[in-house]
């Protein structure tokens, strides 16, 4: 089982927490209540269980050629421990799940710096109460009328009526 103990990975909780959004602290709480109870479960149990003493057995049992059948049984008995196949998936899956969020960041800093030039452009245009309406379709073309368009705005065309 030491063995075993060592190969785990521990946990860094206090930093896994600060991840953790305020809406899910309930199930971090739940998942780390758990992981605490098997971890002392776990370092609970014995290196190596328990010797079997086959001599009692064979005093007590009618029938001792049973028994050293039973012993020659359980000696050769050899549970297969499972292969690791997920390991290296998980750390791919990590590596590419690092690959995106970088990518994300240099995404957002530019979106940032996008952002930051127009709250520029907004903090140096001239406050709404004192702008024309030209100074209003340069500092805005999108709310320019089309007169094309709309050549009676705002009011509407006779026929329309």
């Amino acid at each position: 089982m030491a063995g075993r103990r060592v190969a785990l990975k521990a946990i860094d909780w206090l930093a896994f927490a600060e991840l953790v959004p305020p809406n899910q602290r309930s199930m971090f709480n739940a998942l780390k209540t758990r992981s605490d109870a098997i971890a002392a479960k776990l370092s609970s149990l014995p290196e190596t269980p328990a010797a079997i003493d086959w001599s009692y057995y064979r005093s007590t049992v009618a029938n001792s050629g049973m028994v050293d059948d039973f012993e020659k049984k359980f000696k050769a008995l050899k549970v297969p421990e499972p292969v690791d196949t997920q390991t290296s998936a998980i750390n791919t899956q990590e590596t590419e799940a690092n690959k995106s969020a970088a990518e994300y960041i240099e995404a957002s800093k530019a979106r940032i710096a996008e952002y930051e030039q127009e709250l520029s452009k907004f903090k140096n245009m001239i406050p709404f109460d004192q702008m024309t309406i030209e100074d209003l379709n340069a500092a805005f073309p999108e709310t320019k009328l089309d007169k094309v368009k709309y050549p009676y705005w705002p009011h509407k065309p006779i026929a329309d009526l």
